[in-house]
């Protein structure tokens, strides 16, 4: 009995009362950080969110690696950033699977740089097809690099490099031995190495934000200013639907992206012990989890920028409701010019 008292003083400073039925180990675990009602939510919200993103990207991907369609800047863009939505989608599963659970390290570490990776990519690409219908709309009578395809091509090629040269080291990061690091996507510390790149990514994510706010102010501003000097109703709703096409892209990206980049901040001071209270740091867990949930959901929306932005898309996706997809991709390659109001 003098043993458990002296254990009890050591790890809670208080004495230990002895209930039916409570062991030691159980007392001793409460310092692990919890997930509660998250480890019944996220499975099910992943499961909703990978099915709808695994439909609607592949099909995004069949319509855009057709032979009917013009390869253009904005096509290729857009090929890549369904690619990085499905291989997320991809991951979902795995963070159903092993939720709150223990989970092998190695498929640990690759699911989750995998996860990372493929979000960041997003990111990246959303702000190459923002940066390439300002010019287009901004400045129309001009000829830049970003609109040729072999330049296009070469940009997302460095997309996925930055990205993959950023996310090795997390490859290599040990488990530890803190309380729950056995689970699988799961609060953790990090290292400075770890916590620097992780910091470095909001930051950058945060200068890409204000450029995606000047650029839809500056489209925005010229879409109006265009419609004015129009006298027919139908040409100034054609503007207006112009100038709601060119807020998607921004409403997307701030929805899914920025929740996840202001909690980031505190959940990464947390995860190198500057944020020291556990109540704090299971606080920032649960946050952080959920708007993480968030983040995945711009996976079944970057498709809505599709079906606005690309007029073959639009088709493919009305078709494949009546049942006649087969039909006007036909009919797409006997006609082959699909111009659209990404391609200006």
């Amino acid at each position: 009995m003098e043993y458990l008292t002296t254990l009890s003083t050591a790890v809670t400073n208080e004495p230990l009362i002895l209930m039916p039925n409570v062991s030691i180990s159980h007392h001793l675990n409460t310092s692990c950080i919890h997930d509660g009602l998250l480890s019944w939510i996220l499975p099910v919200m992943y499961s909703f969110i990978c099915g709808i993103s695994l439909l609607s990207n592949t099909l995004a991907l069949l319509v855009f690696w057709s032979n009917c369609q013009k390869c253009t800047s904005m096509i290729i863009y857009m090929r890549n950033l369904a690619v990085a939505d499905l291989l997320l989608s991809l991951c979902l599963p795995f963070r159903v699977a092993y939720q709150n659970n223990d989970g092998p390290l190695i498929l640990c570490k690759i699911i989750g740089a995998f996860f990372y990776l493929n979000m960041y990519a997003s990111i990246m690409f959303l702000s190459l097809i923002s940066l390439d219908r300002y010019l287009k709309i901004i400045k129309p009578l001009q000829t830049f690099k970003i609109h040729s395809t072999s330049w296009s091509t070469r940009a997302t090629r460095i997309v996925w490099i930055i990205n993959l040269i950023c996310i090795a080291p997390f490859l290599f990061e040990g488990r530890g031995s803190e309380p729950c690091n056995q689970k699988c996507f799961h609060f953790r510390k990090r290292g400075s190495v770890g916590a620097a790149i992780n910091l470095t990514a909001v930051i950058a994510f945060f200068i890409l934000l204000l450029l995606f706010v000047f650029f839809y102010a500056k489209i925005s501003a010229k879409l109006y200013k265009a419609s004015l000097g129009r006298a027919q109703p139908q040409m100034k709703r054609n503007s207006n639907r112009a100038i709601t096409k060119s807020f998607i892209v921004l409403v997307i990206f701030i929805v899914c992206f920025v929740p996840y980049h202001i909690v980031r901040i505190p959940y990464i001071l947390s995860q190198i012990d500057i944020i020291l209270s556990m109540s704090w740091k299971q606080t920032l867990h649960i946050a952080n989890e959920l708007v993480l949930c968030l983040s995945t959901l711009n996976s079944c929306l970057d498709p809505v920028i599709y079906f606005f932005l690309s007029d073959s898309f639009k088709r493919a996706v009305i078709c494949t409701f009546q049942g006649k997809l087969k039909l006007i991709m036909n009919q797409d390659r006997v006609r082959n010019s699909n111009r659209s109001v990404t391609e200006m």
